[in-house]
């Protein structure tokens, strides 16, 4: 593992080494936390320094070579929770599993210690029943891989507190990850159900023989997934409407919009569901104008393609393509 005492910002209890837990390792290692990394098998630990090394890696290229802080492997789950501020629990996706940790975790430490669960599907509450001090348990849903991806999506289960939500999102944030912080809990959050609405209809298209797995693959790396990487459906959809914004695009494909070109239905589009759609879209543009936000649109698009064209893979090709085109 990386050596060295980090940079004094303490100790994270990190449950499980899996890809998400060793992921999770790095990257708070590189943040210069100590890192308690637990696991009931000394097995794993050899494939989990792997996934470590590489994390470190990956984030020294991306962001500068720095001294991590130590990470401890352990298969004591009181070592690892030993000192720790913040429990990050990277269990096996099962419910059974996570709550049988949970109940002996929040027995052993502290009320004021955030226990998250990097689950990716289930209900922060069904994790609190029966727990000790309930309120300062939540989900801190990653992506893989966590060294890199930045996304967090922070979820409170009925009884969690407003003060365990603020202390998970300055920890997130504090390493470098971008908190999505939720107000209501449902199953598998948000960006996982927006996953899943783009794998149902992947699966379609290839059940009915309309597509393959290249073919829909490439339909989102050289296409939209280039313009999801910086600014997501509903800006892309702002700049499609032109001059009238969201505004226009709802109402003029609103029609459209109920009955899509796709296997799952939308909802009725009502005068109130448009002014929703597009206030908030407006507030998500930040007071910029269609013109302007044409402008940051081709100027992140050259940024990722040229990126891309670094290591010669999905659009990078396109763009050796274009230069080989002029001549």
């Amino acid at each position: 593992m990386a050596k060295g005492k980090g940079k004094g910002k303490g100790k994270v209890a990190v449950l499980g080494s899996g890809l998400i837990g060793a992921g999770w390792a790095a990257r708070l290692s590189y943040a210069g936390y100590e890192v308690g990394l637990y696991d009931t098998s000394p097995a794993v630990e050899k494939r989990a320094r792997e996934v470590i090394g590489r994390g470190h890696e990956a984030l020294s290229s991306l962001a500068g070579k720095r001294t991590m802080g130590e990470i401890a492997f352990t298969t004591r789950l009181a070592d690892a929770l030993d000192g720790a501020s913040f429990v990050q629990e990277a269990a096996p996706e099962r419910e059974d599993v996570k709550r049988k940790l949970f109940k002996e975790v929040s027995a052993a430490l502290g009320p004021d210690i955030v226990i998250a669960s990097s689950s990716s599907a289930f209900l922060p509450s069904a994790l609190q029943e029966g727990m000790t001090h309930p309120e300062r348990i939540l989900i801190g849903h990653p992506f893989n891989p966590v060294y890199l991806i930045p996304l967090c999506e922070i979820v409170p289960g009925k009884a969690t507190s407003k003060a365990a939500m603020k202390k998970a999102k300055t920890f997130y944030d504090g390493v470098g990850m971008h908190s999505l912080v939720m107000e209501k809990e449902i199953d598998a959050y948000i960006a996982n159900r927006l996953q899943e609405a783009l794998w149902t209809e992947a699966l379609h298209l290839i059940d009915k023989g309309i597509a393959t797995a290249g073919q829909i693959d490439d339909a989102v790396a050289y296409g939209p997934g280039l313009r999801w990487a910086f600014m997501g459906t509903f800006l892309t959809f702002h700049l499609a409407g032109g001059a009238g914004g969201m505004r226009h695009f709802v109402e003029h494909f609103g029609a459209s919009l109920e009955q899509p070109n796709c296997h799952m239905k939308g909802p009725r589009i009502t005068k109130e569901l448009i002014e929703k759609i597009a206030s908030q879209t407006e507030e998500k543009a930040e007071g910029m104008s269609v013109a302007e936000l044409e402008v940051l649109r081709d100027r992140s698009l050259v940024a990722v393609m040229k990126a891309m064209e670094g290591i010669d893979y999905g659009a990078g090709k396109a763009v050796k393509a274009l230069r080989k085109a002029g001549g």
